[in-house]
Protein backbone atom coordinates (compact mmCIF):
# COMPACT_ATOMS: atom_id res chain seq x y z
CA UNK A 1 0.00 0.00 0.00
CA UNK A 2 1.33 3.36 -1.26
CA UNK A 3 1.52 5.91 1.71
CA UNK A 4 1.94 9.87 0.73
CA UNK A 5 2.60 12.10 3.63
CA UNK A 6 2.12 16.38 3.06
CA UNK A 7 3.66 18.71 4.90
CA UNK A 8 4.39 22.65 4.62
CA UNK A 9 1.13 24.01 5.03
CA UNK A 10 -0.08 26.97 7.23
CA UNK A 11 -0.76 30.79 7.67
CA UNK A 12 0.90 33.24 5.52
CA UNK A 13 0.54 37.16 4.54
CA UNK A 14 -0.54 37.64 1.07
CA UNK A 15 2.49 37.92 -1.01
CA UNK A 16 4.44 35.68 1.02
CA UNK A 17 5.32 32.29 -0.04
CA UNK A 18 5.34 28.57 1.35
CA UNK A 19 6.79 25.37 0.30
CA UNK A 20 4.41 21.82 0.44
CA UNK A 21 6.31 18.74 0.49
CA UNK A 22 4.67 14.93 -0.40
CA UNK A 23 6.35 11.89 0.83
CA UNK A 24 5.70 8.74 -0.66
CA UNK A 25 6.84 5.48 0.75
CA UNK A 26 7.66 2.38 -1.34
CA UNK A 27 9.56 2.42 -4.56
CA UNK A 28 7.38 3.33 -7.30
CA UNK A 29 7.81 6.80 -6.58
CA UNK A 30 10.31 6.94 -9.95
CA UNK A 31 7.85 5.32 -11.89
CA UNK A 32 4.75 7.74 -10.92
CA UNK A 33 3.59 11.13 -12.41
CA UNK A 34 2.80 13.04 -9.13
CA UNK A 35 0.15 16.07 -9.13
CA UNK A 36 -1.29 18.81 -6.52
CA UNK A 37 -4.68 19.43 -5.89
CA UNK A 38 -6.17 22.10 -3.66
CA UNK A 39 -9.64 22.56 -2.73
CA UNK A 40 -10.88 25.59 -1.45
CA UNK A 41 -14.21 25.59 0.66
CA UNK A 42 -17.00 24.96 -1.05
CA UNK A 43 -15.61 24.47 -4.69
CA UNK A 44 -14.94 21.40 -6.67
CA UNK A 45 -10.67 20.23 -5.88
CA UNK A 46 -8.80 21.19 -8.66
CA UNK A 47 -5.85 20.42 -10.26
CA UNK A 48 -2.75 22.70 -9.45
CA UNK A 49 0.51 21.22 -10.85
CA UNK A 50 1.32 17.95 -12.81
CA UNK A 51 5.57 16.39 -12.86
CA UNK A 52 5.82 13.49 -15.03
CA UNK A 53 8.75 10.61 -14.44
CA UNK A 54 10.92 12.65 -17.19
CA UNK A 55 10.47 15.75 -15.13
CA UNK A 56 7.65 17.73 -17.30
CA UNK A 57 5.66 20.29 -15.57
CA UNK A 58 2.45 21.72 -16.69
CA UNK A 59 0.50 24.38 -14.24
CA UNK A 60 -3.15 25.77 -14.04
CA UNK A 61 -3.67 29.30 -15.51
CA UNK A 62 -4.20 30.51 -12.22
CA UNK A 63 -0.78 29.48 -10.64
CA UNK A 64 1.64 29.75 -13.47
CA UNK A 65 4.66 32.07 -12.77
CA UNK A 66 3.84 31.65 -9.21
CA UNK A 67 4.08 28.06 -8.23
CA UNK A 68 6.61 25.74 -9.22
CA UNK A 69 6.54 21.89 -8.68
CA UNK A 70 9.47 19.61 -8.70
CA UNK A 71 10.40 15.97 -7.35
CA UNK A 72 13.22 14.40 -5.83
CA UNK A 73 13.46 10.44 -6.76
CA UNK A 74 16.34 9.65 -4.27
CA UNK A 75 13.66 11.33 -1.39
CA UNK A 76 10.81 9.95 -2.89
CA UNK A 77 9.38 13.52 -2.22
CA UNK A 78 7.63 15.86 -4.15
CA UNK A 79 7.75 19.53 -3.79
CA UNK A 80 5.33 22.94 -4.49
CA UNK A 81 6.79 25.43 -3.91
CA UNK A 82 4.58 28.92 -3.85
CA UNK A 83 5.31 32.34 -4.38
CA UNK A 84 2.99 35.42 -4.23
CA UNK A 85 0.41 33.76 -2.70
CA UNK A 86 -2.74 35.39 -2.57
CA UNK A 87 -6.20 34.50 -0.53
CA UNK A 88 -7.63 33.19 -3.36
CA UNK A 89 -5.06 30.21 -3.02
CA UNK A 90 -6.56 29.18 0.37
CA UNK A 91 -7.11 25.52 0.27
CA UNK A 92 -6.65 21.96 1.14
CA UNK A 93 -3.52 21.30 -0.92
CA UNK A 94 -3.24 17.30 -1.74
CA UNK A 95 -0.52 15.31 -3.75
CA UNK A 96 -1.75 12.40 -5.84
CA UNK A 97 0.76 9.69 -7.17
CA UNK A 98 -0.20 7.87 -10.34
CA UNK A 99 1.28 4.97 -12.00
CA UNK A 100 1.77 3.67 -15.22
CA UNK A 101 -1.47 1.70 -14.36
CA UNK A 102 -3.86 4.36 -14.33
CA UNK A 103 -3.77 3.21 -10.66
CA UNK A 104 -3.81 6.52 -7.52
CA UNK A 105 -3.37 7.21 -4.51
CA UNK A 106 -4.23 9.98 -2.52
CA UNK A 107 -2.58 12.43 0.61
CA UNK A 108 -4.56 13.26 3.59
CA UNK A 109 -3.94 17.10 2.57
CA UNK A 110 -1.95 20.03 4.09
CA UNK A 111 -3.82 23.52 4.92
CA UNK A 112 -2.46 26.52 3.04
CA UNK A 113 -4.20 29.41 4.32
CA UNK A 114 -3.27 32.98 2.83
CA UNK A 115 -4.89 35.40 5.16
CA UNK A 116 -3.24 39.02 6.41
Amino acid sequence: QVQLVESGGGLVQPGGSLRLSCAASGSIFSISAMDWYRQAPGKQRELVATITTGGSTNYADSVKGRFTISRDNTENTVYLQMNSLKPEDTAVYYCRLRLPDYRTYWGQGTQVTVSS
